[in-house]
């Protein structure tokens, strides 16, 4: 199996969804590991319980100190404990826009609603208040504006009669423990998935300027309308095993040249390479995706009819 994606937690309680991803990493085929358990009151129940199953614990109380101070602190031992991904579990801190965008993509949050209803608090009381007849919890990616990132998965909770905010709050809860350690294994799963890396060269090749979608000899390929492929998606094409996106260089010195440059990323693809075309790996869970887009614009000018190209 490949290596596990490393994960910190931050909590401020008792940790129950911390609890539920750690069970569920200790699973031989979960492809994460909790590699640190974080708190911003060093009382944290949840730090007892991490540290009796062998997990790296910090807890510091934030008072005293600016938003953006605190979470510097929380970032630094984060990054020591070599963290790729974090999950907020019970975690009570608004975050400051630096520690946001020093983990884009990567940090994730647990809400109990079905977002975008009832972000914030007292989300039960609310639904039930408003005569809702099914409550819920959703797994979102974390950006600066409370509750409001892009939704990863939910699970709906009927609402019963007679209903409180505590009774629903419990089977709520036990709805999040099943939804998060799931959510959170295909979030650090997803940067390896052949549906998911194409998708993402999709988005970007048919952000060009009038291109399209074609299969050829069983791969998806991306054209301008009317006239030449620019780019082809290749997922273990002829057995190689490789994912990558293939697109067109400006002949066989500038192919060369990008291999020798940075072997593990490019390479020379069986058929189009030797018309000039490179083979950029997708495979390897880190992709510059600056860098794709940088390649398909540029295969896409080199194919593009001149006055087309000249307008972009």
């Amino acid at each position: 199996m490949a290596e596990k994606a490393r994960v910190g937690v931050l909590i401020s309680g008792r940790g129950s969804n911390m609890a539920a991803l750690l069970y569920a990493s200790k699973r031989a085929d979960c492809p994460y590991e909790i590699v640190l358990v974080a708190a911003n009151d060093p009382d944290a129940a949840g730090l007892k319980l991490a540290a009796a199953e062998g997990v790296a614990t910090f807890g510091q109380s934030h008072k005293g100190l600016k938003r953006a101070e605190f979470d510097a602190i929380i970032d630094a031992e984060l990054r020591k404990a070599g963290v790729e991904y974090v999950a907020l579990a019970g975690y009570m801190r608004l975050l400051s826009p630096e520690f946001v965008g020093r983990w884009a993509g990567r940090m994730v949050n647990i809400h109990p609603s079905l977002l975008p209803e009832y972000k914030g608090l007292d989300t039960h009381e609310r639904a039930i208040d408003a005569g809702d007849t099914v409550a819920g919890c959703s797994v979102h990616i974390v950006t600066a504006e409370l509750d409001d990132g892009p939704v990863l998965g939910q699970t709906e909770v009927a609402i019963l009669p007679g209903d409180t905010p505590e009774t629903l709050a419990a089977r709520v809860l036990i709805a999040e423990h099943q939804l998060y350690p799931r959510m959170l294994a295909e979030l650090v799963s997803r940067e390896t998935s052949p549906d998911w890396l194409l998708d993402q060269v999709r988005e970007r090749a048919l952000a060009l300027p009038r291109t399209t979608e074609k299969s050829s000899h069983g791969s998806p390929g991306f054209l301008i309308e009317g006239g030449k492929f620019f780019a082809y998606f290749s997922h273990d094409h002829h057995g190689d095993g490789i994912i990558s996106v293939l697109v067109k260089t400006g002949g066989p010195e500038e192919q060369m040249m990008l291999i020798e440059a940075d072997p593990d990323i490019y390479y020379k693809p069986p058929y189009l390479g030797p018309s000039g075309w490179i083979g950029i790996r997708l495979d390897g869970g880190d992709v510059d995706w600056e860098r794709v887009e940088e390649k398909l614009a540029a295969s896409w000018r080199m194919v593009a009819p001149k006055k087309l190209a000249m307008l972009f």
